[in-house]
């Protein structure tokens, strides 16, 4: 070991732009890995408390309004616990050219029922000040009317996945800003019995309720995880030349042995070494090399990701807006896949090197240094 060490000082120019080749393709991959694990573990924990199904009406196979009468149809349906009209929409803000998510908070949330007049907003819209003065929001409606409405609370940022643009108002308040009849709702969510029976459930809606489509937990999950799953792996197919390149670049220098290194196993050969510890100080070699910079580079992909929010790659895993969520990714890491990245880095550099030296270790020793 310590002849290894020494040997690697005497090439420790080679091995330095090595090792942070290595460790800067192992930072980014482990970068994008982290982050795209950890805001899937975000969406899922979102998800938790949204229904297990969604009720949507279908006009011409597109989403409107759905009538309130189905409520009550929907309630009575075996294995349904609890039925709920919900009312959310979309509002553009010319001012700024931001988008809002405006709901209604569901009867269950007491903790931000509203007043008429009263509104609760997200930390995205507390930080464009543009739009607030003193405790008072100044709304225009597409007819051109003005709602002043007093700001009762801000949502906390801990939530900013979901909330940064979000407004929550009182339902008499948003049946006027969005002129909508009493008799009608975006949508109704289900609180359902027993999860393993929402098949059963679908069935019995699409039969009751004509041109529904129910929405499930489970599918707007899924659609999360490929959304960022297929953003992950547009970075990396984007990434795809550079790791090509370093590929090819590591297993020259481990593949590729100089003369001197050849010498050098000659008079290893010749004052007594066997073949067998020729190749454990090269595997060694190898393995410092690459281990070192694998967990280095895991190291600052880790920092880089949850204590600096993956600034380098935020704008292409997280999307961009006007309004931009600002949150903090909890730690998630699935050993699995930090396995898989050592396997697909570390194992193929540190066998490149063995058949090379143990080429020039089964060669004859004087033949060599000659």
């Amino acid at each position: 070991m310590d002849f290894t060490l020494h040997s690697m000082l005497r090439r420790k120019g080679r091995n330095l732009v090595l090792f942070t080749v290595y460790c800067l393709v192992i930072f980014i991959l482990a970068s994008v890995m982290f982050f795209g694990q950890a805001i899937r573990q975000e969406a899922k924990t979102v998800l938790a408390d949204a229904p297990e199904a969604t009720v949507q009406n279908l006009v011409m196979g597109r989403h409107a309004l759905i009538n309130a009468k189905w409520v009550p149809v929907l309630q009575n349906v075996r294995g349904v616990r609890h039925a709920e009209g919900r009312l959310w929409g979309y509002y553009y803000d010319t001012v700024n050219g931001a988008n809002y998510t405006v709901m209604v908070p569901p009867s269950k949330d007491a903790e931000h029922q509203l007043q008429p007049g009263e509104v609760i907003i997200g930390p995205g819209i507390v930080a464009n000040r543009t739009l607030i003065r003193d405790k008072y929001l100044f709304l225009r409606a597409n007819y051109g009317e003005i709602f002043r409405l007093k700001v009762k609370d801000r949502l906390s940022s801990d939530s900013a996945l979901v909330s940064a643009d979000l407004l929550l108002m009182s339902e008499p308040d948003f049946r006027k800003f969005f002129q909508l009849p009493d008799d009608v709702f975006t949508d109704i969510g289900l609180t359902i019995r027993n999860e393993r029976e929402i098949p059963t459930i679908i069935g019995k809606i699409g039969v009751r309720v004509p041109g529904s489509r129910v929405v499930t937990r489970s599918d707007i999950l899924r659609t999360y995880q490929s959304i960022f799953s297929w953003r992950e792996g547009l970075l990396l197919a984007l990434l795809g030349a550079s790791i090509v390149a370093f590929v090819i670049f590591a297993f020259d220098k481990a593949a590729g042995l100089s003369g001197e290194e050849r010498r050098e196993i000659g008079i290893l050969k010749a004052i007594g070494w066997e073949t067998s510890d020729v190749l454990a100080m090269k595997f060694w070699e190898g393995a410092l090399v690459s281990a070192g910079a694998f967990l280095l580079g895991l190291v600052l992909a880790y920092g880089h990701v949850f204590f600096f929010q993956a600034g380098l790659l935020e704008q292409v895993l997280k999307g961009w807006a006007v309004i931009y969520p600002d949150f903090h990714l909890k730690p998630h890491i699935e050993v699995l896949q930090v396995v898989t990245l050592a396997f697909f880095t570390v194992v193929p550099y540190t066998a490149a090197t063995i058949i090379p030296i143990w080429r020039a270790a089964v060669t004859d020793p004087d033949a060599v240094m000659r």
